[in-house]
């Protein structure tokens, strides 16, 4: 059967022959030969600027909310007139992954001054990173900016991590918001007694009462399922701070004159509407990853929800959470020139594209499957679920090459997170395709990283768990009288 090049055969400019064209991937998605692996990329770049002899250091430190400093120490090629280029395009890769990981509004390239006049250029309102640099500014307050440092003056990190959840007492309130769906659980002393799924498409309503509508008729549904509410826990894609939406794709369609005044506190009003209980708002990712510490009773547990969009969340060895951004579906993990577009961004390469519905979708409908009878990408999905299920083979071509990207993407992560397991969950992962997704995973793992092979599990929960299981979580979050 003929494998389906999804991408054009780019002409590889001088650049790029050093780094983005580093060895192919061992275990090449099947639909997907283009795909660059960047852990690939960046050890061969790293083993370059080592064998050189002269490798020279460089830091990059980011500064977030309440004075916050993570810090970033790596190695560049000597410099020479391909060596410079060659930099540069892992530099920019590196800091993007970094800003998405971390979050923050001030950048320190702390080495080469050029280097850090140039990430200051692609990061200003007119380079191209201006998307990331918008985005940053918007969930800090802060004008974002770079600035370039001699490698002495670095800036000392300063973390601060919090534990939260765990709190199963009571009645409580578990929801779950989705960009193609949202799920809500009834959840008493701990023991789920009501869920449920329903579709929605949040992200091109303009009316904030569309929203509103929906998360209010979800929480009321859940609320008649018990004798009273003690506390809503809400997991929902996007940025928020002290409960409050401060970027978020779901509400996407809404002006930004309507924005503050009738979404940024949307789930706190509700909350007062169902009688001023606690609520407790995370991102989606740090949610799911909470759920897989708690279930595993283990720490450095990076969660991944495959659904609309992929949402991350990472819980340290000591069951806390970082406080960083893990918003990896704008991270970069693919480095061909011709990598697939993210709409929202504009870059090229990012999680988003390869770890979700929307990678999924791309893949089956460049492949030549036709899902147009789906009116919407969950439908879209749920098309595809089906074909798999009755053993069509382009469908199972799919959930291989999804999950080649995922292995390659969690040998990635390990680069930045300390990890042991990996908590897969999301509508993506639900039926046989994610164990499909696992296998080729762990085999990724153990052919082209067996040191991480030995060390990382990646946990598949059972389909109720993978769909729900946030819902329930999340209702864990907030502390209740």
């Amino acid at each position: 059967m003929r494998l389906f090049n999804l991408r054009r055969r780019p002409w590889r400019s001088p650049q790029f022959s050093q780094y983005v064209a580093a060895p192919h991937p061992s275990v090449a998605p099947p639909l997907d030969p283009q795909f660059r692996p960047f852990v690939s990329a960046s050890a061969h770049f790293r083993s370059v600027a080592q064998d050189s002899g002269a490798p020279e250091p460089l830091a990059i430190a980011i500064e977030r909310d309440r004075g916050q400093v993570s810090v970033h120490r790596t190695m560049l090629q000597p410099s020479s007139t391909v060596a410079d280029r060659v930099n540069l395009r892992h530099l920019e890769r590196l800091v993007k992954m970094l800003l998405w990981q971390w979050g923050g509004w001030r950048v320190w390239i702390c080495g080469p001054e050029e280097l850090g006049q140039a990430i200051a250029q692609t990061y200003s309102p007119t380079g191209p990173r201006a998307f990331d640099a918008d985005f940053m500014g918007t969930v800090y307050g802060e004008r974002f900016t770079v600035e370039a440092l001699p490698l002495e003056k670095t800036p000392e990190p300063s973390e601060s991590r919090a534990a939260v959840g765990g709190h199963l007492n009571g009645c409580r309130i578990g929801f779950d918001a989705g960009a193609s769906d949202h799920k809500v659980a009834a959840v008493i002393d701990g023991e789920a007694v009501f869920s449920e799924e329903v579709l929605w498409n949040p992200k091109d309503e303009a009316n904030p009462e569309y929203h509103r509508e929906h998360i209010r008729g979800a929480l009321r549904r859940a609320a008649s399922q018990m004798p009273r509410v003690d506390a809503i826990g809400v997991s929902s894609a996007g940025v928020y701070v002290d409960n409050r939406v401060r970027v978020a794709s779901l509400f996407r369609g809404v002006p930004r004159d309507r924005f503050e005044a009738e979404v940024a506190g949307i789930y706190l009003d509700l909350a007062s509407e169902m009688g001023s209980v606690p609520i407790e708002v995370r991102n989606d990712g740090d949610v799911t990853a909470l759920a897989g510490a708690f279930t595993l009773e283990a720490g450095n547990v990076l969660g991944i929800a495959l659904g609309s969009s992929e949402a991350a969340g990472y819980v340290d060895a000591h069951g806390r959470i970082t406080g960083w951004l893990n918003e990896l579906a704008f991270a970069p993990i693919d480095l061909d020139p011709e990598a697939p577009e993210d709409e929202w961004s504009g870059d090229r390469g990012c999680g988003v594209q390869y770890l979700s519905q929307v990678g999924a979708i791309r893949l089956a409908e460049s492949a030549g499957l036709d899902l147009a009878l789906g009116e919407s990408p969950a439908e879209k999905l749920k098309m595809l679920q089906v074909l798999h299920a009755n053993n069509h083979r382009v469908a199972e071509l799919v959930y291989q090459s999804l999950g080649a990207y995922l292995g390659y993407a969690i040998a990635h992560y390990a680069d930045y997170y300390e990890i042991d397991h990996v908590l897969t969950l999301g509508r993506v992962t639900s039926g046989q395709g994610g164990q499909v997704m696992r296998e080729w995973a762990e085999r990724v793992l153990k052919v082209e990283f067996p040191q991480l092979s030995e060390r990382i599990t990646i946990h598949l929960p059972d389909d109720y768990s993978r769909r729900v299981g946030q819902a329930v979580a999340a209702a864990s979050l907030p502390e209740a009288p």
